[in-house]
């Protein structure tokens, strides 16, 4: 674990990476982001990503939230100064991007951000925070951006209550930035309808010139023992826009992860492999 100086001693400051072997030249950068009660190592071993990226020679960073932080090193993404650009824990996610991309050789147009229940709701501010930095987002049983503003109204999110947050959401440059959900019909801790939510917001702040030809497209199917509905949007070019997953049968886990983590699924669709693929489809101009 490495560890990046940061003005405040609650804010994360330490990240596992994973280094592709015999990778050459400018290579995609994926940040990870755990969920509450997890460690970077805990959600490295679950969701497999540094295998999956390790094919595609990909770099991997596993941010760790401080227990000085959050007691349960949830992220804060329920706190008005960690919805912010420049401020908080997206500053300190930004800090240990910059840090990566300083000593490693990172392509600057392919840096992705992912996660699972509240680091997936982070994972959406930070896409809706820094669309300059990042050329998509991954959000895996999360909540949309600006969901919540207090302790209070997450749990109201969490419970389902904000499938509307896209009319009420602050402004942010990136809201309409590529992203791919991943969600369960069986998740008790963090409703599916905050799923919806995310594709609605996605939706909600489009410049349709700039995907113009785009139309959602739906598939059924079933993969490791869980049927699934995926929607997606692409652009004239082929190029991924949007992707939602809805997986029957799923709690509050990743699909198709390891049993060597925690809070992951090792039936239905490979959320990293999945992810991976869209990310790997988008590039930042």
């Amino acid at each position: 674990m490495r560890s990046v100086p940061l003005p405040s001693p609650t804010l994360p400051r330490k990240y596992r990476l994973h280094v592709p072997t015999g990778a050459e030249g400018p290579r995609p950068l994926v940040v990870m982001l755990h969920g509450c009660r997890q460690t970077a190592d805990d959600f490295a071993a679950g969701t497999r990503m540094s295998e999956r990226a390790e094919a595609q020679g990909c770099y991997v960073a596993y941010p760790a939230q401080s227990a000085r932080a959050n007691r349960g090193r949830c992220w804060n993404w329920y706190r008005p100064d960690h919805q912010r650009h420049g401020e908080g824990e997206p500053a300190a996610i930004e800090a240990i991007v910059r840090d990566v991309m300083a000593r490693h050789p990172i392509d600057v147009r392919r840096i992705y951000v992912a996660g699972l229940s509240a680091g997936g709701a982070m994972a959406a501010i930070m896409g809706a925070t820094y669309p300059e930095l990042f050329a998509a987002v991954g959000v895996h049983s999360g909540l949309a951006f600006g969901a919540a503003h207090s302790v209070g109204s997450a749990m109201s999110a969490m419970r389902g209550a904000s499938a509307d947050v896209f009319f009420r959401s602050p402004g942010a440059p990136g809201l309409g930035i590529a992203t791919i959900v991943f969600h369960g019909n069986n998740d008790s801790t963090v409703h599916p309808r905050n799923g919806e939510a995310l594709l609605a917001q996605w939706f909600a702040c489009q410049s349709w010139g700039s995907v113009a030809g785009a139309r959602m497209q739906q598939e059924e199917g079933e993969k490791e023992g869980r049927r699934y509905v995926r929607r997606f949007v692409e652009g004239p070019d082929g190029a991924p826009l949007m992707e939602h997953w809805a997986i029957d049968g799923l709690a509050h886990a990743w699909s198709g992860g390891s049993g060597a983590g925690s809070f992951a699924d090792p039936h239905g669709p490979d959320a990293s492999a999945e992810m991976l693929r869209f990310f790997l489809g988008r590039s930042r101009a």
